[in-house]
């Protein structure tokens, strides 16, 4: 638990560091211009096609009727892009996510390792090809996840475990790889992987938690459609600043549990060399 507050306090710090910041705008412009054409275009069709289907519900027609009743019509052109921006969010965290540990992650691991752990020998047991392999197949699997425990999220409580489960287990796996490709060979990463599996999931679920922060903005009030281009950006970039974080916070708890690692297999952690923290 020390090691986890303290790499927490660490990752926190560094986050605030001018080039973690600059990092956060490489996701960052790649999602909002490549999700922003996607919408630009695809925005009409995406409402129309879910009204449709909202019409095809009793269920519709009685909400429909309760707003009425309360006086909120106005809420009834509101429902559809809601539903439309409520399934495009997951999809835009996982392309953040993605970007994250393709394209900053080893300018992360970098960071730490000049600044933290600049005795930590790199044996290069990963590469750029296995970190976008690992990631688009982890993906795969938690959607797969996703879709199956979709009907889970109506009946309490899983509708507030399966969530922060099923993000801190993705990244979790995501993050984990990338932390240790180079430094760890890969008998070495599936060992630690295998020996520290729950801090490194609980990890993971803290960091899906952080990542349901920027959700808040929507559903604090579904006036805030009307504002979707800006309220996006500011979402993507939040995204992106949190996984930044959790990248940190994984590199500072894996580089330290492999020194730790390297330490025991040399004759014991009393004669390793000082931790640096």
């Amino acid at each position: 638990m020390n090691d986890l507050l303290r790499s927490f306090g660490r990752a926190l710090a560094s986050a605030l560091h001018p080039r973690m910041l600059w990092l956060t705008f490489m996701p960052f412009l790649a999602a909002t211009v490549g999700w922003g054409v996607i919408l630009w275009f695809s925005w009409q069709t995406l409402i129309g096609a879910t009204r449709t289907w909202l019409e095809g519900w009793s269920f519709t027609i009685t909400l429909y009727h309760l707003f009425d009743w309360l006086g909120f019509s106005a809420l009834h052109a509101a429902i559809a892009p809601f539903i439309v921006i409520a399934m495009a969010i997951p999809l835009i965290v996982v392309t953040v996510l993605l970007l994250i540990a393709t394209l900053s992650m080893p300018a992360v691991i970098r960071f730490l390792s000049a600044r933290q752990f600049p005795s930590l020998e790199m044996r290069r047991g990963g590469t750029w090809y296995g970190s976008l392999g690992q990631a688009l197949w982890t993906t795969l699997v938690c959607l797969v996840l996703l879709i199956v425990t979709l009907p889970l999220w109506l009946v309490p409580p899983f509708f507030a475990l399966i969530p922060p489960l099923l993000w801190g287990w993705l990244t979790y796996r995501v993050m984990s790889y990338d932390a240790l490709a180079l430094h760890a060979t890969r008998d070495e990463r599936r060992a630690l992987v295998r020996r520290f599996r729950l801090p490194l999931l609980l990890i993971g679920i803290a960091s899906g938690l952080l990542g349901s922060l920027p959700t808040l903005l929507w559903v604090s009030s579904v006036w805030l459609i009307v504002l979707f281009p800006v309220v996006t950006a500011v979402t993507i970039w939040i995204y992106a600043f949190i996984l930044i974080f959790s990248a940190l916070w994984f590199g500072y708890y894996c580089l330290r549990a492999l020194q730790r690692m390297r330490a025991e297999e040399h004759g014991g952690v009393r004669h390793a060399a000082p931790v640096p923290y």
